[in-house]
Order: C-alpha cells, then structure tokens, then sequence
C-alpha cells in the first residue's frame, strides 16, 4: 500500500508517511518537512515510539499547558499544528534552511513490525534511516539527530555506529545506559518503563488503529492505516516491564542494548537537568564524559522535562549547535564553553557558568561524615563505635550539618559509603540529599518530572554492592551487577552508594542533610494531583519502587541497621564543595 502523499503547506513541502526501507524488509513511515524549491538543505532526524502524528497538545497536555502558561515565547512564532512531544517544531526549523524528518520507531505509529524499545534493532534501523535521509535528492548529505529523552536514547544507541551521514546528535535530556538509568537504580526495578510503556508507547502501537487517536492535521489514525485485534497487537510486541523483571542481573539481555559511547565521533552536544533525578540527567553526564567525540559540550539546566528544548534560551543554543556544523555556519560556535552550567540557588534562581571539564577540576571532594550521636553531618571524623536501626517502612534517618558559617556550592557527583546490616539477606537503601532553610523547611525544587525534587537521589540494593575497580571513581562508585552477593543477617556490609550529580548554592545559615531511607523519597503532605497529570506527584514522579516480586516485604520490609566505626569505618557523605573563585 502506498501510503505516501505530498502537499505544500504552510510554506513548507511535506511528505506524509514517506517509506524508508530496512534491510530485513519492513519498511518504515517518516513525515519530512522541508523548504519550498530545489535547494538541498541539511536535516535534522528523529526515531522514536510516540506516534509522529499525535499532537503535543492532545497525547500531553498537561506539559503542554505548564509550557505554554510558564514560557509563553514556546508557543510563539509558530500555528503549533505539527508540534510533537519532545521533538522540534518544523514550523520553526524548516524557514531556517533545515528539512525535519520524523521517524515513527519500528512496531509503533505508522511504521509496522515487532515492537522491542531501545533494542539492537532499533539502533540498527535508526542507522538506516540516518543514511536514507543523507541521500535524499533534498538532502546536502549532513544528517543531524536531535530531541529529547526516547529521541536523544535512540541517538546514544546509533551514534556508535557511525552512520557516515551523521554530522552532529544534540542528546537533550536523555539516558544512555538502559541498566541503572532506565531499568534498575542501583539494582532496584524502577516503575517507571512498566507505566511508560502501557500509557505511551502500547496505546500508539501500529494496529491500534481506529481505536487510537487521529492526526489533528491529515486527520488520518495516528497508530497505522489497519486496526487489528489486540491478541494480535500482544504477538507484535516484547513483555517490556515483564524483561525488566525477569532480568535482575546485567545478563545477554542488557548487554546488546548497552552503548559503547567510546566510539562515538559524532560532534555532540549533551543538555542535561539537575532536577532530572530517576531517569535522564546520569546519562547526559555519562554520555558526555565517555563519548569517543573530539567536539563534546555539556550544557545543564533546570526547570521542566521539556521547557528549555522548547524556549529562546534551548531553541538558540540547538540551532548554533547544528548551523556550524551542518551548514558551515561561521557563528562563533567555537567559543562556546566546552561546559555551560546554570548554577542553582534557593528560589528556582539559575545563574550560567562556563567551565572547561566535568567534574570541575577544582572541585574540593569533602567528606561529611555521619554522626550517630545528634544525627549529624561533620566534617571531623567520629572515634566511636555505635549502631542505628531504622524500619525500611519508615522515614528512615536524616543527619544534618549544623547551620552552615558561609554559603556552600555543591556542584558535581556525589557518593556516600555506608556499612550497613539487614534482619534478613538483603537491604534496599534510598539516600536522600537534602537541603533544610533557617526555619527547617526543605528546599525543593522543580524537577524535570515532579515539581518537588530533592536536591540529589541515589540507589543500592546490598547485594548489588560489587564494585568495577576498573571504572569506579571516589566520587562515582560504578557497580557491575553481574552477581548477587546476599548479606549476612546481622552482619554489616560495606556499601558505595552512587547519588545523582547535583548542583546547589547553599546559603548561609542553612543545613545540608542526608536521609537514609529503605522506601523511595516522599515529599512532607499530600501529593500534588496536577491536571491532566498521570501520576500523583509525591517528589520523585513516576519513579518509584515498589514491585512486590522484585521487593518482598519479607526481605524488604524489615530492619536495617547503620554500623559506625572507628578509623576507616566511619561512615560518610562525599560532596563536590566548589570553592570560591
């Protein structure tokens, strides 16, 4: 069936449902916005699972209308008829000399096959369909791979294979290690791919057909021309949360889809969020630090998931990004800071910073050390030997500095090493980094996917704790996960927690804290119900644990028990502290 059809439209040529041909045969849909002539121009991909034709508006609208209402300069410039969620607006890309082409992901959209996310096949498709858009008559041969989250995890997976038409990938706020971002933190399952997968991906996917949405502009189904029936849609795609479940240990089944980003050469730029705890900001740090690139800048941020991709600020710094190196642009782009870092402060207050490397090189690694007596935080090492119990049920327990002399920029990873026991053989632990004003009120922040983030998150399941000396830095323990190794009722264990890198300007005054917890973060009072919203914000968003099969309450639901030692057994929190300049 051809299904292709070409129009011009709002100043621009659009093929809908153009065919890109895979090497096994199945042939995926792209839609391709490009300017009005014969003029090759370069082009900026996508290829992901939310259905290229369903609107922002309509699939998403409550980041839609936070968007919009908070920066109403997104929505400005354009008639918003082809914005899609987490991609560019052709509207605003294609009067700037760029033809856009959006890829429906295999087994999704408009586009037919078996459906396995962020598989082999993926990055093996997503290769192809970099070189068909190099080749095409319109094309000058520069391909560029730009979006957020799905569309920048598509690109980590791609870009090690060296597409020869990929010039250039723009990875906005997207993961690369399918393990310990996506699936496990620190060994524990995430709930967030098995909600994803049903809500977002399983509700578009190619078959759905006449049950699923229309496009707002062709008027066509979104989820493919033919409806099937639903034991036919299951046969088309993987168990995806059930993967997750069944595969607790790095095994054949996460190696595949683990990227080796040291053979990038792609230029890249990498736009990473401090509040992005759960899911993407590990992976733009990660992504950036590893990739083989020569040309690699790292740019972070704050605010929503979404915003900044979509705002003067992000819309600027992508269209620099790709005019030099897609167009030749002699811009200036040479100078850009090989970091640019919007410090944080209290009051959602972000101040822009160029540095030259990541981790800043004159970060001061202090150690805080955790004192039993009063639950404090100190950077004097304690000389005694005690214990701390806490119920994995509860809130756990918080040690706090004494109000701070002078303000403190904490800015980089942060690590913790504990020695802990559980009643049983194993032990879940959350850590929670805190920060607590002059009244005793906890900083939150606007996060990426809840409006009430702490300031930094980590995770370890105990018998996770194996540590790759190889790759495991004093600031970034690095966890193989590739055997369990249980625990000793009783008997403690030494433990390397790795916690998201973070950046905040603690006033003077002010406390840093450090919660030691046995169940996922929750923000003091009631969760936030936002419109439109598909979760309940509690202050980590959809990034909760809580699956009885991969956390029984009888291993789980216990005690744990905090051993602090003398010497080399103190327990402690490891801070970036940046020093005034």
């Amino acid at each position: 069936m051809d299904l292709m059809k070409s129009e011009n439209r709002d100043g621009m040529r659009i093929d809908w449902d153009a065919p890109i041909p895979m090497d096994d045969g199945v042939v995926l849909r792209a839609d391709v916005f490009r300017p009005l002539g014969d003029a090759k121009v370069p082009v900026i991909i996508s290829y992901g699972p939310y259905a290229k034709g369903l609107a922002f508006q309509e699939g998403f609208k409550s980041a839609w209308v936070r968007m919009t209402t908070a920066y109403p300069e997104t929505a400005e410039g354009s008639s918003n008829k082809y914005q899609n969620w987490e991609l560019f607006d052709p509207e605003k890309w294609v009067p700037w000399g760029y033809a856009c082409v959006r890829v429906d992901s295999r087994g999704v959209g408009r586009s037919p096959g078996f459906l396995d996310p962020l598989s082999p096949r993926e990055a093996q498709d997503f290769y192809h369909c970099v070189e068909w858009a190099g080749t095409q008559p319109w094309s000058n041969g520069k391909v560029g791979i730009s979006g957020i989250s799905y569309y920048a995890q598509t690109g980590w997976l791609v870009s090690p294979l060296r597409p020869p038409h990929l010039t250039a990938f723009c990875a906005w706020e997207g993961e690369c290690d399918y393990y310990r971002e996506w699936s496990r933190h620190g060994g524990i399952l995430s709930g967030f791919a098995e909600s994803w997968y049903r809500r977002q991906v399983v509700s578009v996917q190619h078959g759905v057909g006449e049950r699923g949405p229309r496009s707002r502009v062709t008027g066509e189904p979104v989820a493919g021309p033919e409806t099937l029936p639903e034991e036919e849609l299951r046969k088309n795609r993987v168990d995806h949360a059930g993967d997750l479940l069944r595969h607790p240990l790095i095994d054949d089944y996460y190696r595949p889809r683990l990227p080796e980003l040291e053979k990038m050469t792609v230029p890249l730029l990498s736009a990473a969020n401090w509040g992005g705890q759960g899911l993407h900001p590990r992976g733009n740090y990660e992504g950036w630090t590893r990739a083989g690139s020569q040309q690699k800048w790292l740019e972070v941020h704050g605010d929503t998931h979404f915003s900044h991709f979509y705002t003067n600020y992000g819309q600027g710094l992508q269209k620099k990004f790709f005019d030099y190196f897609l167009k030749g642009e002699k811009n200036d782009w040479e100078t850009q800071p090989r970091v640019l870092l919007n410090i944080r402060h209290p009051g959602e207050k972000f101040t822009p910073r160029a540095e030259k490397e990541w981790p800043l090189a004159r970060t001061q690694w202090t150690r805080f050390y955790l004192r039993a007596d009063g639950r404090g935080l100190s950077t004097e090492k304690p000389d005694v030997e005690t214990t701390v119990a806490y119920e994995t049920t509860g809130d756990g327990v918080t040690f706090l500095t004494a109000p701070l002399k002078e303000p403190i920029e904490i800015t980089g990873p942060v690590a913790a090493k504990l020695w802990v026991s559980s009643d049983t053989t194993d032990a879940d632990l959350f850590l929670v980094l805190r920060v607590f004003d002059l009244a005793g009120k906890e900083l939150v922040f606007l996060g990426s996917n809840d409006p009430r983030t702490p300031i930094g998150l980590g995770w370890l399941r105990a018998s996770h704790r194996k540590l790759d000396p190889e790759k495991t830095l004093p600031y970034r323990p690095y966890h193989t996960h590739d055997e369990e190794q249980p625990l000793t009722p009783g008997v403690p264990a030494e433990l390397d927690v790795e916690i998201w890198p973070t950046c905040i300007v603690v006033p003077t005054g002010w406390r840093i804290g450090l919660s030691v917890r046995g169940k996922d973060y929750e923000f003091d009072g009631p969760p936030l119900e936002i419109p439109h919203a598909p979760y309940p914000m509690r202050g980590v968003g959809p990034f909760t644990h809580q699956h009885p099969e991969d956390r029984p309450p009888a291993i789980f639901g216990g005690k744990n028990t905090l051993h602090f030692g003398a010497g080399n057994k103190a327990p402690y929190l490891l801070l970036p502290v940046i020093p005034k300049s």
